[in-house]
């Protein structure tokens, strides 16, 4: 076996642009990823070699000018720009759960405005839910639209919005109690907007601002904000789907997606761990040997590559059962559980086979541990997907008693 994580079943088309992605990443995006990091900059060039390859219209419809490939396509491709830099995975992300939602929810005018435009990268997706008090809860959401004639008035402050800057187009989760009386569920009554805006930070239309980038331990370059509303003025054509009460449901079905790409994530930055682990016990001599040869670091190395694969075989079956059509939250709730733990472990694992080297900024794994802990807890906790999976499987093995 020459590598880790290969994936059977997968067409000559799927073989090819993930041969180009990979090649991409190894020429592209490894030898920058660190000193760009470091400095916290933006990855320009990066992104627009993805738009130039299409990434950005993978998973658009060829009708609109995407590729139309499938989502197990995309999280494959996710895995491998993960192993380079997770960041530049962040940047194509939310762009995706965006484009997602619009194929399977928006109105045919929405698909038709946006979806050509998303697949070329002209337009930038991000999507919003949650707010500096909220956490997992989402149904403690406070930001709220209210109808005035032909148009809805946004107010709330919105966090943790990944391309807050850089995007041209969010998608944001905010009740929306008319048409639902007193006393409807939380989830009944919140409504996705599609809200147009300038890159940049500031105001960036009247009644939006993006006030900054939140200075992160890790997860640098691609840009994290908050999203403050304060009568903020959205036409009704903008409602994702054309009818409000339905913006839980489409959220969810996005996460779904965004589950799978964390997945893919932990996948590839576990992968980017595991090399460089063996890499440098093969170099690194103790006791007059490589330590590659200790039964110490074997032991290591085999637990680390075990992990790997558990989690990119669970990974692809996430990613093919949605593609059926199947529900997959169950799948997918495991899938992110399993490959972001598991990646935490290989990438510390990694550190310590570096000894007092992977302290250093010098070599990559320190980017990688101050990565990995984003994972533990973007598209939701371990905790949240430990009650997904929990109540899915008491669902599945009901007792008939």
């Amino acid at each position: 076996m020459a590598r880790l994580a290969q994936t059977a079943g997968l067409t000559d088309i799927q073989q090819e642009i993930l041969a180009t992605v990979r090649d991409f990443v190894d020429k592209e995006i490894i030898p920058v990823a660190t000193e760009l990091e470091h400095r916290d900059e933006y990855p320009q060039a990066i992104v627009d070699g993805l738009k130039e390859l299409g990434l950005f219209g993978l998973m658009i419809p060829e009708e609109y000018g995407g590729l139309g490939e499938s989502l197990l396509t995309y999280a494959l491709c996710v895995e491998e720009i993960a192993r380079g830099w997770m960041s530049v995975s962040g940047i194509i992300n939310t762009h995706f759960i965006v484009a997602y939602m619009l194929k399977q929810h928006g109105t045919q005018e929405q698909k038709d405005h946006f979806l050509p435009r998303m697949a070329a990268g002209d337009i930038r997706g991000a999507f919003s839910m949650s707010e500096p008090a909220l956490g997992s809860d989402v149904s403690a959401i406070t930001s709220k639209a209210v109808k005035d004639g032909d148009e809805y008035v946004l107010n709330g402050q919105k966090m943790w919005l990944t391309n807050g800057g850089t995007s041209t187009l969010v998608a944001v989760l905010v009740r929306s109690d008319e048409g639902h009386p007193e006393g409807t569920a939380p989830h009944k009554s919140m409504t996705t907007f599609l809200i147009e805006k300038e890159a940049g930070f500031g105001e960036v239309r009247p009644g939006l601002t993006i006030p900054g980038k939140i200075d992160k331990m890790g997860y640098k370059g691609v840009d994290t904000t908050e999203l403050i509303m304060d009568g903020l003025r959205i036409p009704a054509n903008r409602v994702l789907g054309g009818a409000t009460g339905r913006g839980f449901y489409q959220m969810m079905d996005g996460v779904e997606v965004g589950r799978v790409n964390v997945a893919a994530r932990g996948c590839g930055v576990a992968q980017r761990a595991f090399e460089l682990g063996v890499q440098y016990a093969q170099q690194r001599h103790t006791f007059g040997k490589p330590i590659a040869q200790h039964q110490a670091i074997q032991f290591k190395l085999a637990e680390m590559a075990t992990k790997v694969e558990a989690a990119h075989a669970m990974m692809v079956n996430a990613a093919r059962k949605k593609d059926s059509g199947e529900r997959n939250d169950l799948e997918a709730g495991m899938a992110k559980y399993l490959a972001s733990e598991y990646c935490k472990e290989v990438v510390e694992d990694a550190f310590r086979i570096h000894g007092g080297y992977g302290f250093s900024k010098e070599y990559e794994i320190e980017r990688l541990y101050r990565e990995a802990p984003m994972l533990l807890i973007g598209e939701g906790t371990a905790e949240i997907q430990k009650m997904i999976i929990g109540r899915r499987l008491l669902e599945e093995y009901r007792f008939q008693g």
